[in-house]
Formats: C-alpha cells, structure tokens, sequence
C-alpha cells in the first residue's frame, strides 16, 4: 500500500485528508509540525507529501512552510510534495512549485481534485523508482563489467551497449575471428580495442586499417606489403600491416571494401597464417588476431558476387553488433559530457535537444556536434542554438483507426475524476501509452 504523509498543525485537517485517502486503498501518516513531519520521513517510506504553509498561531506569511519544503526536498529530492494554502499564499506557492513542487491546493481543498493530483503523484512515484532502479541496475551492470574486462575508457551507460560490451569482453578470450556490424560512426574501433585489450595477445600491438579508405589497387600492398618495384612509386621494400600486427590484433574497417583477390590473400592468411608480399615469392608466417568490421551487408554482397562466401564464414565466427546511437538514448548526454570535458555546460533545453536529435552520424556526429557547439558558446552555457542541429522531420500525419483522439482522451479523463490509471484502463492503454498520448494533445496532467 502506497503511503501519503499530511504535516498540518490542525489535527482537523489531517483526520479529514486521513479520511479521504483510506478510502481510496491509500495509508495516511500525520504530523502536525514540521520537526515531526521530518522525523516520519527519516524512518518511514512515504510515495507523496501534504504539507500546509503555516503551522503557528497568528502566522500567515508562508515562510515555515517555505523552510519545510525546502528542507524535505535537500533530503528527499525526488519526493513529491503538494502544498495546501491559502489564497493569500499563491505567489508563494507559485514560486514553490517552480522550485520543485509537484501541486498546490488552496484551502478549503476539493476532495475530488486532491485525491486526483494524489493519485496521479503516486503513479508517476512508482514510475520513477522505477526509473531509479533501473538506473542503479545499470551503474551495478557497468560495475560488474569494468572488474571483469578492461573497458579501455569507453563511455557508455545503456543497456543495449553494456549487452554489446559484455559480448567483446567474452568472445575476447577465444582465439577466432570477430566480426563487428553495425552503421558508420557508431564505435566500431572501440568495440575492436576491446577485444584486443581482453584478449592473450593483449601485450602485443593493435593494428587498424580502413579499407574504405584506400584505393583498390593499394589496399594489398597496405595489407601484405610489398618489395620494391612492386608497383610504380614502390622505390622500397615495405611491411604490410599484417607483419606490423604479428603477434597482436589487426582490425580491417570496412572489409566489404576489400577487393576479390585482396578477399582470396586474406582467407589463406587466416586458414595458414602465410602470405607473399607484392612482387615477393617468398612466404611469410605470422601470428595475428584478426577482428574485422563492416556497415555493409555481406549476405547481399556474397549473393552479388562481390564478397566471397568462404571468406564471410571465416571471419563471422563470432559477429558483435553495434547499435546505432539512435538505439542508445542513454548514452547520448555521458558522451557529450566527455567530449566536452568541463569547457563547457549544457542547458537544459540543449540536453532536451540533443536527446530529441536522431543522430544518423552516430557518435562521431555528436563529437563533431560538442566541438562546434564548445567553440560557438565560449565561455557561456551551450545553448540550443549552439548545437546548430537540423530541425526534427515530423513524420506523415496517418491515423491508426483505433487510436483515441483527443476528445475520447479528455472524456475518459473527466469520467475517471483526473485518474490517469483509471482513463488508461477505460481506453484500453498502458498508463504511460495514455501519458504519451495527452502531451502529444497538449493535455496536463
């Protein structure tokens, strides 16, 4: 049973609201001052506060009401507090609610709207411990993680992410091919420097080429490397990154890049170890941990003739996909955080902004993004403009047919008395379906 604490001086008061909110399956603690009103919150867990604005003879100023609110909310800073004044404490109340109150009621209260703006404070409560818990679950996750594997710094705090890190840390430490999919932009290389740092050759060098990078006919002298004479402008012998990387990991980006017989010189590397250098007879044998990385479909490439199907198997023996940071919400602000590294502050409108944003450039938009955006503020707090992002695209306007409009919303709300969980059962949604739904109409709570 979810528990609402009434702190009034008027024992009159607080058996009446008593009175009300048991009827209403919910458990009344009273306090009739604010020393007691504290101590209860120090031992009891309460979901949501009533607390008037004046609690000594012959006092009307609102000032102890003030102190009260205030000291609940440096303890309890997420606890929902609904004030009960006066009509000549509405600017006070106003400027409390600013500073964090949920609701202010005037005396004397409607029983209806009181239990409503209660019963809708005690939903969003458990809404967010959820959130709280699921936030410290994750903290707990990240933990976990960073004493089991070496993170090699990355920053990251969604789910989806430690799934995909917690996969590296594992796969690292079995000697076979990793392939890494996912869009341009997203942190593929890190995820790589993971499995290299996890891994039994983590002492040896890592080594990373672009193949998307290089043009086609240089792409094997990159690899293999090549004697001199070779090819025009070859005046010397040269190592290949396969040489460079033996006995540590070669990371190949972009592998649908890789030519055909750049394709074929690399499946006898992974099958044998051996390789020629370019314009070379000789055989060389190394060592190397091989990951590759793609944003390329490989299936559709194979069935093109442009990828060899052999090669594809032997490189995805264990595949890590990387979600786009559309995918990751949680880990858009921690990210700009770090890319801004203390030069500078985020306005609260700037945080909205660039969690509302898609971010098709993935991570490495948003660093370009916290550059600029570092660069334009100076000195002052990044605001929205700073972040010179491309307005939202609103999608095309179609209606679901059995999606309620705004008049069967406020209909269901006004017969269900304000109750949010009362009007989501009647139009047959989930509680935070129907919160979606009243502020794409505009509707308050």
């Amino acid at each position: 049973m979810q528990t609402v604490l009434i702190i009034d001086d008027n024992p009159a008061v607080g058996e009446a609201l008593s009175l009300a909110l048991s009827l209403r399956d919910i458990h009344p603690l009273v306090a009739l001052t604010p020393d007691d009103g504290l101590a209860t919150l120090s031992r009891e867990r309460v979901d949501v506060v009533i607390q008037d604005m004046n609690f000594t003879a012959d006092t009307t100023s609102g000032e102890e009401g003030v102190a009260l609110f205030r000291a609940i909310r440096a303890r309890h800073t997420d606890l929902p507090v609904v004030l009960l004044t006066a009509w000549t404490h509405l600017e006070t109340a106003v400027e409390l609610v600013k500073a964090g109150a949920a609701d202010y009621l005037g005396k004397p209260w409607d029983d209806a709207k009181l239990l409503a703006t209660v019963e809708n404070l005690l939903e969003l409560s458990v809404s967010t411990r959820e959130v709280a818990r699921a936030r410290q679950e994750r903290r707990r996750r990240r933990e976990a993680l960073e004493a089991r594997y070496d993170l090699d710094g990355l920053v990251f705090a969604s789910e989806a992410m430690s799934r995909t890190v917690e996969l590296a840390g594992q796969v690292a430490r079995a000697d076979v091919p990793v392939l890494i999919t996912g869009p341009n932009g997203a942190g593929k290389e890190r995820i790589a420097s993971i499995v290299h740092a996890n891994s039994a050759v983590r002492r040896g060098p890592f080594i990373a080429v672009n193949c998307g990078a290089l043009p086609g006919e240089l792409i094997e002298a990159e690899l293999f490397g090549a004697d001199a004479g070779a090819y025009t402008g070859a005046n010397r012998a040269r190592e290949g990154r396969f040489e460079l990387a033996d006995g540590g990991t070669l990371f190949l980006d972009e592998i649908g890049n890789l030519p055909l017989p750049g394709q074929m010189k690399l499946l006898r590397v992974l099958e044998t170890g051996q390789f020629e250098r370019l314009g070379s007879g000789r055989t060389r044998h190394v060592k190397v941990r091989v990951v590759s990385a793609t944003n390329a479909d490989l299936k559709a490439m194979i069935a093109a003739g442009t990828f060899r199907e052999d090669l594809y198997y032997r490189l995805n023996v264990i595949e890590i996909n990387l979600p786009p940071l559309s995918e990751r919400v949680d880990d858009i602000l921690p990210l700009a955080e770090f890319f801004l590294d203390g030069k500078a502050q985020l306005s609260e409108e700037a945080r909205d902004a660039l969690l509302a944003h898609a971010w098709p450039g993935n991570v490495r938009e948003l660093k370009n993004a916290m550059a600029r955006a570092a660069l334009l503020a100076g000195e002052r707090r990044i605001e929205v403009a700073h972040l010179n992002l491309p307005p939202a695209i609103a999608a095309p306007a179609t209606r679901n047919l059995d999606e309620p409009s705004r008049e069967s919303v406020e209909a269901a709300l006004a017969s269900a008395g304000g109750v949010v969980s009362r009007a989501a059962t009647s139009l047959g949604l989930s509680r935070q379906a129907l919160y979606r739904r009243m502020e794409r109409y505009g509707l308050a709570v």
